[in-house]
C-alpha cells in the first residue's frame, strides 16, 4: 500500500533536501542521463546510520526525464517516507551517464553509448583539459 505523499512529491523532496542534514536515516538522489539535458536514471539510496551500507534502488525512463516524471517522483517520495528518512541529499544536475562501468561496458573505458560524457567532468559537465 502506497503512503500518502500529497499532490507534489517533487516539492516535498526539494523541501526535505533544503533542510540539510537532520540525522539518519539519510536518503540520497543522484541523476544520470545520456547528456546533461535529460535524466533517464535516478539512483536513490537510504543510509540508515553513519557507516551503514546504502540500500540502493534505481528508476529509469526510456523517453522522459525522471526529474519531472510524477509517477517516479511519487514512488521515490513514498520509498523515502517508508524508510523514515530524516534528511535528503540530492544534486540538482545530471552527474554522468546512466550506464554502469564494469556492468554495461568494460572498466576503465568510456561508455560506448553516451558520447556526450566522453572526456567530460561528471560534476561540472566541462570537457577535461588535455
Amino acid at each position: 500500500m502506497a503512503m500518502k505523499i500529497g499532490p507534489q512529491p517533487a516539492k516535498w523532496l526539494h523541501k526535505k533536501a533544503k533542510q540539510g542534514m537532520r540525522g539518519y536515516p539519510v536518503g540520497t538522489l543522484a541523476f544520470y542521463g545520456p547528456d546533461n539535458q535529460r535524466a533517464s536514471k535516478v539512483a536513490v539510496s537510504v543510509i540508515r546510520y553513519e557507516g551503514a551500507e546504502p540500500d540502493l534502488r534505481r528508476w529509469f525512463s526510456e523517453t522522459g526525464d525522471v526529474r519531472t516524471d510524477p509517477i517516479i517522483l511519487s514512488e521515490i517520495a513514498a520509498h523515502l517516507r517508508q524508510s523514515s528518512v530524516h534528511s535528503v541529499a540530492m544534486v540538482d544536475g545530471i552527474i554522468g551517464c546512466p550506464h554502469e562501468e564494469g556492468v554495461d561496458y568494460p572498466m576503465g573505458e568510456p561508455c560506448p553509448r553516451c558520447s556526450f560524457w566522453r572526456g567530460r567532468d561528471r560534476w561540472t559537465g566541462e570537457l577535461d583539459p588535455g
